[in-house]
């Protein structure tokens, strides 16, 4: 299931999120259409994944993910062919929000309370071996940016589309709801130690009212909103900036992409590491901090070795940081009720998702470069390291 669910992120990540910015490049340049216009676009996943949060986490607890994640594989590589398709502006957003739909479907939050549901002790490794799917996935953004201008935007999205299709929907059939379906346990234990692990009270169960009124709940709501301010911002905008604002070609700024991906990996192997080791909130306020810097690099980058920075700095904080945001919750909250507690956590993140291109966007149609919104983006990433920082584990709830 690990396996499968990093799988299926690579081919989010590669053909969809960091691919998004090459198609920004394009497109904009081909039908001359605003960067707010097409930022746009880019918060119908939030958005939609925000509007159905806690109708799919009430679902998940319930039923399982493996039938959504299948359905969402279908609507994710439709949503590409009918891209490839487009002409106008309103095409572009009718493609867009069938990608965004099956995207939310079988995307981070399903396939992520999957695997919660199988790991206890060894939580944040199979987390971060599952973001490895993510990591690996920025590596094929020269590809994609190769393949349009070898045989344009159009076909790079249609077999995007039958790429997610065929090797997608194998992937997805082995997802299993929980391991006492199949006979087995979680973490792979004997059925006595995983029933003795749950009555010494290692395992703390809230339900999604009682973590509503947690501070842990906003605070770490509050900083995976701050982080994905700029996460989505770089994948939506890094590209053109390097493009239009330093001088760079796609292929050329698709190479620091592919930098900063690698460094992805190195995080993600470090979280594998220390994860089950070390306080996750305070490697994550760590991680923010490396977040603003990076992010501020790219903004006011003068020379090559600063673009290195850039991608050193926040792609090592985005892999270290990225499976912890689940892995807390459940190690705050428990299994029982994750899916609709995450559900109800999208609410808050969907701001720092929507929010980070369209003030990067906006910030660059009113002055013509991209400096004065990353370096905003920066400050809010910089808060989100304070918000890590106080967000304690809470008191198990009442009995």
């Amino acid at each position: 299931m690990v396996a499968s669910g990093g799988g299926i992120q690579f081919l989010q990540a590669g053909l969809l999120h960091q691919a998004f910015g090459a198609y920004l490049a394009v497109l904009s340049s081909q039908f001359g259409w605003s960067k707010t216009a097409l930022s746009g676009a880019a918060t119908l996943q939030p958005m939609e994944a925000a509007a159905l949060g806690p109708l799919m986490g009430w679902f998940i607890d319930r039923f399982g993910p493996q039938g959504m994640i299948r359905l969402g594989i279908c609507v994710l590589g439709g949503g590409f062919m009918l891209l490839s398709q487009i002409d106008s502006l309103l095409g572009f957003y009718t493609a867009f929000f069938v990608i965004a739909l099956g995207s939310s479907l079988c995307g981070f939050f399903p396939i992520n309370v999957a695997i919660i549901h199988w790991f206890e002790r060894l939580r944040a490794r199979a987390l971060s071996a599952l973001s490895l799917g993510l990591a690996f996935g920025g590596i094929f953004v020269p590809v994609v940016a190769w393949t349009m201008q070898t045989w344009g935007w159009r076909s790079t999205a249609f077999c995007s589309g039958l790429a997610f299709i065929l090797i997608g929907w194998p992937l997805a059939r082995n997802f299993k709801r929980r391991p006492a379906d199949v006979g087995q346990t979680v973490d792979g234990l004997p059925a006595r130690d995983d029933l003795e692990s749950e009555e010494s009270g290692q395992s703390i169960e809230f339900t999604a009212r009682q973590a509503l009124r947690t501070s842990a709940f906003w605070l770490l709501s509050l900083g995976h909103g701050s982080a994905l301010f700029v996460v989505t911002a770089v994948n939506v905008h890094a590209i053109t900036h390097m493009k239009e604002g330093l001088g760079y070609s796609v292929a050329q700024a698709s190479l620091v992409i592919t930098l900063m991906t690698v460094f992805q990996i190195v995080g993600v192997l470090i979280g594998w590491w220390c994860g089950d080791r070390f306080e996750k909130r305070k490697i994550s306020a760590l991680c923010m901090v490396m977040h603003a810097s990076g992010l501020m690099m790219l903004a006011w980058s003068q020379a090559t070795w600063m673009l290195i920075g850039f991608a050193i700095l926040h792609g090592a904080a985005w892999g270290l940081r990225g499976p912890f945001m689940q892995a807390l919750r459940a190690d705050y909250f428990g299994r029982k009720s994750i899916g609709m507690i995450l559900g109800l956590s999208g609410i808050i993140i969907m701001v720092g998702q929507i929010g980070g291109p369209l003030v990067a966007g906006a910030f660059a149609d009113l002055t013509g470069h991209y400096r004065s919104g990353f370096t905003v983006l920066a400050g809010l990433a910089g808060l989100g390291s304070v918000f890590f920082w106080l967000a304690r584990k809470p008191q198990a709830p009442p009995v």
